[in-house]
């Protein structure tokens, strides 16, 4: 039995009566200004690629061209990603270390950051998302990151530190940071601080 419905307000469904399921039209989320690398409802996709022309959810960290789709919070957390991709570029051994709040108000960054971490491994990158007890430990740790360069023990040719706390937070970690400013950052590191505050608290 195979059953078929359709209205104006969405796609086609058509039930299949052997496995049970709706067999739906792809729903394609694009910039409807963006010129279409691929037709609609045909072409093929890149080998290995999946979904509505072949975009996939980890697009958003890793795509080079094209459209991404992303939260300012994922934004940040391909931060430090894309710049170990442009260190490994240049022929650069270089690591990046995250660490700051758990919890922190910035649209779930730790779990983005998660996220990156994990495809930064898979691609032979090292970048470490760590979070802390409280700020002042995570900026103190960032500082430490870019001091790294300067033992002999050193892995890398740099270390990017990117602490993230709230606003509070940057208050109480402020005589770590004042000293972070001071002890500067590593030839090939660098540090970034995020401060997000949720309004509404």
């Amino acid at each position: 039995m195979v059953a078929r419905w359709a209205s104006s307000a969405g796609p086609a469904r058509t039930l299949d009566g052997v496995a049970g399921r709706w067999k739906t039209d792809p729903v394609v989320l694009h910039d409807p200004d963006a010129p279409h690398d691929r037709p609609p409802g045909g072409g093929s996709s890149p080998a290995g690629r999946t979904g509505a022309y072949g975009y996939r959810l980890d697009d958003r960290y890793r795509l080079d061209d094209g459209t991404v789709f992303l939260s300012g919070a994922q934004a940040l957390a391909r931060l430090p990603y894309e710049q170990l991709r442009a260190d490994r570029a240049r022929g650069l051994r270089t690591a990046a270390y995250v660490t700051g709040y758990p919890g922190s108000p910035l649209a779930g960054y730790d779990g983005d950051a998660d996220a990156v971490a994990a495809l930064a491994a898979a691609d032979g990158l090292h970048l470490v998302h760590q979070p802390a007890i409280n700020e002042e430990l995570a900026a103190t740790a960032v500082m430490g990151s870019q001091l790294t360069v300067t033992l002999d023990s050193c892995r890398y040719d740099g270390v990017l530190g990117v602490w993230y706390g709230k606003t509070p937070g940057l208050d109480r970690a402020s005589d770590a940071l004042r000293h972070a400013v001071f002890a500067g950052t590593a030839e090939h590191g660098g540090a970034i601080a995020l401060v997000g505050e949720d309004p509404t608290a």
